[in-house]
């Protein structure tokens, strides 16, 4: 059977496979679209499989909005060049809108997920990886209910999502002010939200490092340990301003915390502002890349390699 431009398009609309690979697997089935269609599923697995071990460390954080429930994911690919494909970030966007509707508990379940009416998201995402080229990995996804507001930096290198304490208001301030903390975690990447939510065993780590940094300083050789102990909680606000958000310099005023601009804030409006959450998604954070030596890799390539 003749395979014709248009089967071969309306393959590669359906299939979003190249045009090469779709008219390969028209042939193979004879010009049978729904053969064609399963044959391009069965490479995908096999070409998903192969490279399931390459690292994918670039690629996108998004968010999306329904109502007053936000959700943002962080989607990695091998390169930024195919991280800024339509194909990728339509994808992407696709995940989030699946995941607002409903709501999985973890990456696990949303795999299992419909994607379509023929394929789970599982499915979708070996079919991604083979019509790409390249290995794509859901890894991590937030659902944030209540009154939210968010900030994605660049072209999805950080993404954050704040909650705040008080019901959502209609207040130009109030919601500069929330956009404000969004900007400032982005910037800024606190651990913690306050003093308070530090976990004891981290203060207590923290401690014990600043008592034997200390212990080696001359100027505090001799001293009663009670002064120490003093000593030691007045390094431990150095730790506290650079891990918890509220105690951190505000960045656009230096000269006052976080806590006293959401304060000023608050006394301008007449009613609350304060953050009770906040999530902050960098791009490949933790990732081990690989490092790649180009120099050596043409030689090998020209056979020059010693």
């Amino acid at each position: 059977m003749a395979i014709t431009a248009k089967d071969v398009q309306e393959l590669r609309a359906k299939t979003g496979i190249g045009m090469m690979e779709c008219k390969k697997a028209l042939t193979e089935a004879n010009g049978d679209m729904d053969e064609a269609i399963k044959i391009l599923r069965e490479k995908g697995l096999a070409v998903a499989a192969k490279k399931a071990s390459r690292i994918a460390a670039e690629g996108v954080v998004d968010i999306a909005f329904a109502g007053d429930v936000a959700a943002m994911i962080e989607v990695n690919i091998e390169t930024d060049f195919a991280a800024n494909s339509d194909a990728f970030t339509s994808f992407v966007k696709e995940l989030l809108a699946i995941i607002l509707d409903k709501r999985p508990a973890n990456v696990e379940e949303l795999l299992t997920l419909p994607y379509s009416a023929e394929m789970n998201v599982e499915a979708a995402l070996k079919d991604k990886i083979f019509s790409i080229g390249e290995n794509i990995s859901i890894r991590r996804f937030v659902i944030v209910e209540g009154a939210t507001n968010s900030y994605i930096h660049g072209k999805g290198s950080i993404g954050v999502v704040v909650k705040l304490a008080d019901p959502k208001s209609d207040n130009a301030l109030y919601t500069e002010a929330a956009k404000n903390l969004a900007l400032q975690i982005a910037a800024m990447n606190p651990t913690y939200l306050n003093a308070e939510s530090v976990p004891a065993d981290v203060l207590k780590s923290e401690k014990e490092i600043v008592l034997a940094q200390m212990a080696e300083d001359e100027k505090a050789k001799g001293k009663p340990q009670a002064i120490l102990e003093k000593m030691a909680e007045g390094k431990l606000k150095k730790f506290f301003t650079a891990t918890c958000l509220v105690d951190q310099e505000y960045v656009k005023e230096d000269k006052m915390t976080v806590a006293q601009y959401l304060a000023s804030v608050a006394k301008e409006i007449g009613s609350p502002v304060a953050c009770e959450s906040f999530v902050r998604f960098e791009r490949g954070e933790g990732i081990e890349k690989k490092e790649e030596d180009y120099a050596a890799e043409v030689a090998k390539l020209a056979g020059t390699a010693k």
